[in-house]
């Protein structure tokens, strides 16, 4: 039925789509109900300890049988800097004043972790599936601990070079990501943002230039998106954002709202939020401070003058300092249980297909 089918078999799903690791908004609930739709579900764990990491895999097993993709972040970290991250505060200075908290309180670091040993350990001991990464991929030591435990090894690639790269150092699938895709950016080659290709000019080439299955991401969020994937040579594709309206997500009221609301101009490519460029609905803080700003610290630090302007914001039921990370395709997300929504998506995809090979 599907006209590639080295993903599916590779993978062991009933469907071709890959539920999008998204790091915040998620946990296991959007895992199991995208996996009992017949998605690859993600499981983000650039933000979780080792503890709960497995204690998450653990309720993923616990309720389903199908395969599972944990996801990490294996960018290079920075320290922090203290003199900028003075200088961004006083930045959002006026904030803090206007919500009433005081700046020289302290406040715990960003916790977005790369790739490491006692995450390696955790991969070991449960034996996830897949294992995809962002930015890259970890040193060559860990990759081959993560190889060994039986995984199959994805990472993403927004420009032809970085799928090269990652093609010879070990990824057995590589997820192009076109610049219509929401959340952080998964170059590592490259961090010129301007340069980005759109998914209909990267999966093509990356196709060509690349022996093992590419998927696709970045503004599929309906069946029509899925067959001009295929069309471009895709095996398969990652989709997030069309997930986030979704019951089993952790989106909170105001930003379901904001998500509702969206149309195809409301989003943007920003660093304020984490300092690494990623694209999001524009709230308050992206649109006057950025979207990219000079002034934000390296990633992640960026994030850590922002969570107390975050909570009390949110705390009032406004969305100014929340990161709403989304793709370009955001409008078209529905508001569906996310099984109901995965079989919603196969079956326009194969009903369009045979439309136009009809």
């Amino acid at each position: 039925m599907w006209p590639d089918r080295r993903v599916v078999d590779l993978f062991k799903t009933e469907f071709p789509i890959v539920l999008a690791p998204m790091a915040g908004v998620m946990d296991a609930d959007l895992v199991i109900a995208a996996a009992q739709g017949g998605a690859l579900g993600s499981l983000p764990c650039a933000m979780l300890s080792a503890e709960k990491a497995r204690e998450q895999v653990s309720v993923i097993r616990q309720r389903v049988s199908a395969p599972i993709n944990v996801n990490f972040f294996c960018h290079r970290p920075e320290d922090v800097d203290p003199q900028r991250e003075a200088g961004w505060k006083a930045r959002l200075g006026a904030y803090y004043k206007e919500l009433g908290l005081d700046p020289a309180a302290p406040v715990n670091a960003a916790n977005r972790a790369p790739f490491d040993e006692a995450m390696c350990e955790v991969v070991e001991e449960l034996k996830p599936e897949v294992v995809s990464f962002h930015f890259g991929l970890p040193e060559e030591r860990l990759l081959r601990r993560v190889k060994d435990a039986g995984a199959i090894v994805m990472s993403s690639a927004t420009i032809v070079k970085e799928a090269v790269w990652l093609g010879e150092h070990g990824a057995d699938v590589i997820i192009a990501q076109g610049a219509e895709a929401g959340g952080h950016r998964g170059m590592f080659l490259t961090d010129n943002i301007a340069e980005q290709p759109g998914l209909f000019a990267l999966v093509p080439q990356v196709v060509d230039a690349v022996k093992v299955p590419v998927i696709a991401a970045g503004g599929i969020a309906d069946g029509r998106g899925i067959a001009a994937a295929f069309a471009l040579g895709a095996s398969g594709v990652q989709i997030g954002s069309a997930y986030l309206r979704c019951p089993e997500s952790r989106v909170g009221p105001a930003a379901r709202a904001a998500l509702a609301q969206a149309k195809d101009d409301s989003t943007v490519i920003t660093n304020v939020m984490t300092g690494r460029p990623a694209r999001g609905i524009a709230n308050r803080v992206m649109s006057e401070v950025g979207p990219i700003s000079p002034d934000a610290p390296a990633f992640p630090h960026a994030a850590t003058a922002l969570a107390p302007l975050k909570a009390a914001a949110e705390k009032l039921g406004r969305v100014d300092f929340t990161n709403l990370w989304a793709g370009q395709a955001l409008p078209l997300g529905r508001e569906m249980p996310a099984a109901e929504l995965t079989r919603t998506l196969a079956s326009e995809a194969l009903a369009r297909m045979a439309k136009l090979a009809g």
